[in-house]
């Protein structure tokens, strides 16, 4: 081999600078990386605030309205008493606390609603959609209409309803997932209550309060 190679080759060695004189810069990244998430964070929490405000601004903008009314429902007919109720399908599986009903009996209905718990009260609308049977274990309803008001200051609106009825309960709630008319983009709520029940006829009377929120 070359003596002058070899020599250059002997001669020469490579240091690498020793790390710990350099600026830590992953501290530095890390730091900087916190501080931005921190800022983040507070923006959003900033912008969350800011969304609640407007939402509650807007929510207290809108008015309530209660109504009370009895609604009818006419499963077997009397003179001068027509149905109400009229059967759309009949299930095939009875339900063991009543087995004269049968998961999935659906029925549709156009049942009137009144002032009183009279069917002669002033009429102010129709209750017009279905109910189901729709648990295998209770006498548990969906029940889907829309309250058609025909008479007073709301006469031509509606409110849409989408409810559980648990029949045996004192009180369910009537959720209210919208409208039309006066009631246009409605929220709210009703209470349903069963005012009159005939185990013969199955006729009801159900004393219904709702509150819109408009």
């Amino acid at each position: 081999m070359d003596p002058f190679l070899t020599s250059t080759i002997t001669s020469t060695s490579y240091r690498f600078p020793n790390t710990t004189h350099f600026p830590d810069h992953h501290l530095h990244l890390s730091r900087a990386m916190a501080k931005n998430q921190r800022n983040t964070q507070l923006l959003l929490a900033v912008a969350s605030l800011a969304l609640a405000g407007v939402a509650g601004v807007a929510d207290a903008k809108r008015t309530t309205t209660h109504l009370r009314f009895y609604m009818h429902d006419i499963v077997t007919p009397s003179p001068g008493s027509p149905a109400t109720v009229a059967p759309v399908a009949r299930g095939t599986t009875p339900l063991p606390v009543a087995p004269n009903v049968n998961f999935g009996n659906t029925f549709a209905v156009d049942d009137p609603l009144t002032e009183g718990p009279d069917a002669a009260s002033p009429a102010v609308g129709r209750a017009q959609g279905f109910y189901m049977f729709a648990s295998q274990t209770e006498l548990a309803l969906l029940l889907t209409v829309n309250m058609v008001f025909t008479a007073g200051p709301h006469n031509g609106s509606t409110v849409a309803v989408l409810a559980r009825d648990l029949i045996p309960a004192d009180v369910r709630e009537l959720p209210v997932v919208g409208g039309t008319g006066a009631f246009r983009g409605a929220a709210g709520y009703g209470l349903l209550r069963t005012h009159a029940h005939n185990t013969t006829t199955h006729n009801a009377v159900l004393l219904i309060d709702m509150y819109i929120k408009v």
